[in-house]
């Protein structure tokens, strides 16, 4: 209950409305590495991260992974096959061990069918994660590698309040697949971009020297 009512996705709502999704609500826990759903599989419900992450990612013909999202606590995944009442379009895998919440979709779409609000909460969700998407997919198309990891890490700065200290939340290797690379690019750019001071990375942690600098990365793409 406390998951739940913390959820931005049900803002707003009243007592006996949180415990009535609670009543819907199925906890599930995942060890670091399980699969949640995969590509194809039937749209029966969707997720909220209790703790942990999970990943969001495709795999290509040839065997390569993309990361699409990567979502934490408090962060809804898989909705959008609740609504359209088909398959899910991607894999969903824990990369920590997780606890999330279930909400079966025939009870949940019965229950949104009569609280207008929750719905209205969807859609900025789901607005905000097409913003995000976008960005994305413009990054991968249009921006070169160091572009991308300098927007990203903008980014990072943005959602964790810090312009001077940042923390990476995944590894490397996934943050390599999220930006549409590998990890020895990714480090070969890391080691650029603290040779031009632009910051300084130890382990997880990036300290970010010349903010400025970054900007400019991020909006030209080239190191």
């Amino acid at each position: 209950m406390s998951v739940i009512s913390s959820v931005p996705l049900f803002k707003g709502l009243a007592q006996n409305q949180i415990e009535k999704i609670g009543k819907l609500a199925v906890t599930k826990d995942c060890k670091k590495g399980s699969t949640i759903f995969s590509e194809g599989d039937e749209g029966d419900g969707f997720y909220i991260v209790a703790a942990g992450r999970v990943k969001i990612y495709k795999i290509s013909l040839e065997g390569k992974e993309q990361i699409l999202h990567i979502f934490g606590p408090g962060e809804p995944f898989g909705e959008v096959p609740v609504f359209s009442g088909s398959i899910f379009p991607a894999n969903a895998q824990a990369i920590e061990n997780s606890s999330l919440v279930f909400f079966p979709r025939d009870s949940f779409v019965k229950f949104i069918s009569e609280n207008v609000s929750v719905v209205m909460n969807m859609l900025a969700v789901l607005s905000m994660r097409l913003r995000r998407f976008t960005v994305q997919i413009e990054n991968l198309s249009l921006k070169e590698v160091p572009g991308r990891l300098a927007g990203y890490i903008l980014f990072l700065a943005k959602e964790q309040q810090n312009e001077d200290l940042i923390q990476l939340n995944i590894s490397k290797g996934q943050l390599a697949s999220l930006l549409g690379t590998i990890p020895e690019t990714l480090s070969r750019i890391f080691f650029k971009m603290n040779e031009l001071e632009l910051v300084e990375v130890e382990g997880r942690n990036i300290k970010i020297l010349d903010l400025q600098g970054l900007e400019n990365l991020a909006e030209h793409g080239k190191i």
